[in-house]
């Protein structure tokens, strides 16, 4: 028993309270573990949002804040149990507040739980037995733990990204516990490891460091899952497999959605496929269709969209791949915006409709506004490849965040400013 039940009791009474004020007041009952109650409260109220499976059963331990803020949503843990699947054995090696390790080991006959931290430990064991999470839990450091593992189906690692004090680390190798040094004995003891890698990564990097450290390359990365919610990009996974495959999966994933893309094994990369129809641009060997010069005539021809990738594809950085899967060009090669005549339903971003274009020229963009019918006083803005920042462009232009009316600025192929005045479809 973590918590006694005076502890419980006042938890309860005040589940919804501020726990600042709650703090301040104190509690009147000795009994009550004050620094206790406070922890599961606020760990409560964040988990209603965070892990609102787990917010509605009475009895779940809360850790403290940094662990809390650090563990995965129930969404993202749901998402790594459709990647782990169903099979034998699993084990997690860095289990923390077991919410990965949770959802993860769903499908798995044996399920190994393994955390050298003492506290969270002991927590993660009571929140199982509440939950009716049969399992294994064992309160020791990875490195011990795997020289004495038995072989398994699947093997998690999310690796803690803070160093010894207290400040943030991304690198693989400056993370704990240090997984290209345990490389070597991971893949003698898995059939598949997968890893929890921060979102600031390169994952092509991350993809070389990790087969580079497989002996012999016996192992090789079978899937890159870029996770992002909200479009916000919140998780690095990749799936490494004893079992060779015919292309590196990328999977974008951001919400509900995902999009896939296949890279074939040879070098983990795709040739530039430049685009064909109405809107192609490229001249010789330029294989990266571009706008090199883009004006309003183009969209009295024939209206364009504009496209923006999602988080994840983003990250991914398949850019060319999207070109040769949908009918789109970049504006330009560092642009990262995309434009169509046709409407793509199931294009993985945003989707405009532009209503004008125009240069850096004050007077043009007075006459570009008043010709798109948009409001003067607010508008949203981003800017891609443009040597100002949104907000240096928003003082520019004199105008409030918010509206119906998007901006757009970027550099076409030719060098020369242009700002898109767009609407949202959708």
């Amino acid at each position: 028993m973590l918590i006694n039940e005076k502890t419980w009791g006042f938890v309860r009474q005040h589940a919804n309270d501020d726990v600042r004020k709650l703090a301040l007041q104190g509690a009147k009952d000795a009994e009550v573990d004050l620094q206790m109650a406070l922890q599961q409260i606020a760990g409560r109220q964040t988990a209603r949002k965070k892990l609102p499976s787990w917010a509605e059963v009475e009895g779940v331990v809360y850790p403290p804040h940094l662990n809390m803020e650090q563990c995965s949503s129930e969404q993202t843990a749901c998402y790594k149990s459709q990647i782990a699947g169903k099979d034998e054995s699993i084990v997690d090696l860095t289990g923390g507040f077991g919410v990965d390790f949770y959802w993860m080991s769903q499908g798995f006959r044996q399920r190994t739980y393994v955390e050298q931290n003492e506290q969270l430990c002991a927590i993660a064991q009571e929140n199982f037995r509440t939950l009716g999470h049969d399992c294994c839990v064992y309160c020791c450091d990875t490195a011990t733990y795997l020289s004495e593992m038995p072989h398994v189906s699947l093997a998690f690692l999310d690796p803690a990204r803070r160093n010894e004090h207290g400040g943030r680390t991304y690198g693989i190798e400056d993370c704990t516990p240090n997984i290209l040094e345990l490389l070597p004995l991971l893949v003698q003891k898995a059939d598949r490891i997968l890893f929890k890698l921060s979102p600031m990564l390169d994952w092509r990097k991350a993809v070389s460091d990790l087969e580079n450290a497989s002996p012999n390359g016996a192992f090789k990365v079978a899937e890159v899952h870029i996770v992002s919610v909200d479009n916000e990009c919140k998780e690095l996974l990749l799936l490494l497999d004893k079992e060779q495959t015919d292309g590196l999966r990328v999977v974008c994933v951001n919400g509900a959605s995902s999009f896939t893309f296949i890279l074939p094994p040879k070098g983990r990369s795709v040739a530039r496929i430049p685009s064909v129809g109405m809107f192609s641009s490229q001249a010789g060997n330029n294989l990266f269709p571009v706008w090199e010069y883009l004006t309003d005539s183009d969209l009295a021809d024939s209206p364009l969209n504009l496209y923006e990738p999602n988080a994840s594809i983003m990250k991914a950085g398949c850019f060319a791949e999207l070109e040769a899967q949908f009918p789109v060009q970049q504006i330009s090669v560092n642009s990262h915006l995309f434009l169509s005549s046709d409407e793509i339903n199931d294009f993985p971003g945003r989707k405009f409709k532009i209503l004008s274009i125009s240069s850096m020229n004050k007077q043009e963009i007075k006459k570009k506004f008043s010709e798109s019918l948009v409001s003067m006083e607010s508008a949203n803005i981003a800017v891609r490849n443009f040597p100002m920042s949104a907000e240096q462009l928003r003082k520019k232009l004199k105008l409030k965040d918010g509206g119906d009316t998007y901006i757009f600025a970027t550099t076409l192929a030719s060098g020369e400013h242009k700002l898109f005045f767009c609407r949202k479809i959708g």
